[in-house]
């Protein structure tokens, strides 16, 4: 009887142990991972002749192993002829990787905000048009939290420019921090 009464008094000691919380939380497990990043761009307008310069913030959000959004703002800085195409826009993008090489295509949605400045302009002004770009490019994982975008490519389009639209291309580098 003595040995019935401690093995019933063990098994409710180890039975205890489930509302402790002592066990350890898996550290396989996560949501998905976030990096930020900024970079030089240049854009080749479709409005003029002359290229402009600007930056790039970005954010990307991955999800799953190979889906994930991305959000771009686009700001002009060097602008040759007082004419601005800024793009402030979001999307899904799919990704492929391999070792430290991170392969993505993207499809992005927004806001694109054209401005004619006094200087070079008679009639300066903004507008905000719909834009939507398709995209693709390459970050390089070079630490654990560091990647380098040598290269990100979009093809914009404006479709309520004016008669024809406004189709201009920008192309990015950069480096971004990740948070896992």
């Amino acid at each position: 009887m003595k040995r019935h009464t401690i093995i019933g008094c063990f098994a409710c000691v180890l039975g205890l142990t489930t509302w402790s919380h002592g066990q350890a939380v898996p550290t396989a497990s996560r949501i998905g991972s976030i990096s930020v990043g900024a970079g030089g761009t240049w854009i080749k307008p479709d409005f003029g002749q002359q290229n402009i310069e600007g930056v790039t913030f970005w954010g990307d959000f991955d999800f799953a192993h190979n889906l994930g959004v991305e959000g771009v703002i686009h700001y002009s800085v060097n602008t040759p002829q007082d004419v601005s195409e800024n793009s402030y826009i979001l999307g899904p993008r799919y990704i492929l990787r391999h070792k430290r090489l991170e392969g993505y295509g993207k499809l992005l949605f927004g806001v694109g905000h054209f401005g004619l400045q006094a200087g070079s302009n008679p009639y300066p002004g903004t507008a905000s048009y719909f834009e939507y770009a398709v995209g693709v490019g390459i970050d390089y994982r070079v630490a654990h939290h560091i990647n380098i975008r040598p290269i990100d490519f979009e093809v914009q389009k404006w479709p309520g420019f004016g008669a024809n639209g406004l189709s201009p291309y920008a192309l990015t580098f950069g480096a971004s921090y990740v948070f896992h």
